[in-house]
């Protein structure tokens, strides 16, 4: 039996398992969302509480590009390219995952994220996708209107030609689900504290307590780090039963994302930092 095949093999015996579908939609650029969508689906009620500030020194990078492998369960499954870029008092943050080898013989998946957020406070304006995820394409845009106080979101379908239109209000200053994980980095880090940031999630929003837990050495194919390990968790009934997320900041100034992983009943997926370069 050839590598691929016994791969294959593994993957349809994988995909018995509950839920584990083409659902799963193996992505780069969506896993970097659901590092935070998993912990915060259907979260109603909660008090939002404010987006803190940038600690005093701290700066968002001018421009900065990062890699990382992503690993499904035993596999090689895609790459994920972030890019940071500054335009003036906002920061332009850009993901592209695009599965690999085998999983990509499988299920393609080429996935285009962006969004901008104010480099002083935090707050998103705009978050764009654009999937491509086997014969689903679907572009998306939410725009956040703080003068109007509301989020808006237009979704149009490629394939069924459907579109929506929704308008929801907001209490304030938010960040967005992608940003989000890279925004914690602008917050101090001491173990045993936590520190909360309110998500927008498409019509939601999610109160999502950043948790440091631990310092661990991380080894990745770029090098060792000394990490703080942080979790991200929020009160909400079904969320205890969606699994956990971790990810690993470096233990200095930068509090650089090095690893993320998250581990629920349909395996786990890890990316590890595999470039970074100022460009």
């Amino acid at each position: 039996m050839s590598g691929f095949e016994a791969l294959r093999v593994k993957l349809i015996e994988c995909m018995k398992e509950p839920c584990l579908t083409v659902k799963t939609r193996t992505t780069a650029a969506t896993i970097f969302c659901a590092l935070v969508i998993a912990l915060a689906l259907q979260i109603h009620g909660q008090q939002t509480p404010a987006l803190p500030a940038p600690r005093p020194g701290f700066s968002f990078p001018q421009r900065q590009t990062l890699t990382y492998s992503v690993d499904w369960r035993v596999f090689p499954a895609a790459t994920a390219v972030v890019h940071f870029e500054a335009a003036g008092d906002r920061e332009r943050l850009t993901v592209s995952g695009d599965t690999i080898g085998a999983i990509n013989m499988l299920f393609h998946v080429s996935d285009h994220f962006q969004t901008t957020f104010d480099r002083n406070q935090g707050c998103s304006y705009e978050f764009d996708k654009q999937t491509v995820e086997g014969r689903r394409r679907v572009n998306s845009t939410l725009r956040l209107d703080y003068g109007q106080g509301k989020s808006i979101l237009d979704e149009r379908n490629l394939v069924t030609g459907q579109s929506k239109h929704i308008e929801v209000g907001v209490p304030g200053c938010l960040t967005d689900l992608l940003s989000g994980v890279f925004y914690a980095s602008s917050q101090p880090m001491e173990i045993g504290h936590s520190f909360a940031l309110p998500v927008v999630d498409a019509m939601h929003t999610v109160a999502v307590t950043m948790k440091v837990e631990s310092r661990e050495e991380i080894k990745t194919p770029l090098g060792t780090f000394k990490t703080l390990r942080v979790q991200p968790t929020a009160d909400a009934g079904v969320v205890k039963n969606r699994g956990n997320i971790w990810i690993w900041y470096t233990d200095d100034e930068r509090h650089l994302p090095v690893q993320m992983r998250a581990r629920s009943f349909w395996g786990t997926i890890t990316f590890r930092l595999t470039g970074n370069d100022n460009r």
